[in-house]
């Protein structure tokens, strides 16, 4: 985990970087498909949700959130990426509910500057990292 800054323009722009962010979800989709059936089950997606521990912290500090709570969102969250509600989310459903998710979470930081943490090799790391890259490069 680091602490950067980013603004939406940072993620608005990784996004519209069609190679950079289509790598990134590819990548993502396949560590989380553990059974590896080019499919993604609520119990392989629940890891993802899990790992942001999105419910379980506030503020940083670790609050006591009842099971039945946690697996109500998950399930609604789930649901979003799996739209046309098969049972299972495919690699189309995975990139295109995290494109409209980066866009969201974008159009709502707007262009003002905000220190996060942020995992190691989250989507929101990769667009910090994709915009100190061009920044470091030489002019054309």
């Amino acid at each position: 985990m680091s602490v950067e800054i980013l603004d939406g323009s940072t993620i608005f722009d990784f996004v519209q970087d069609e190679e950079a962010f289509n790598v990134s979800v590819t990548d993502r989709f396949k560590w989380l498909d553990s059974d590896q059936d080019g499919l993604l089950s609520y119990a392989e997606m629940v890891k993802e949700f899990g790992s942001l521990r999105v419910m379980e912290k506030h503020y940083g500090v670790d609050v006591k959130t009842e099971p039945e709570e946690i697996s109500r969102v998950y399930g609604v969250i789930f649901e979003q990426f799996d739209r046309d509600a098969n049972g299972k989310v495919d690699l189309d459903e995975f990139r295109e509910e995290t494109r409209r998710m980066m866009l969201a979470m974008a159009e709502g930081m707007g262009f003002l500057p905000v220190q996060m943490a942020l995992e190691e090799g989250s989507f929101l790391m990769k667009a910090v990292e994709r915009e100190c890259s061009k920044l470091l490069l030489p002019p054309a």
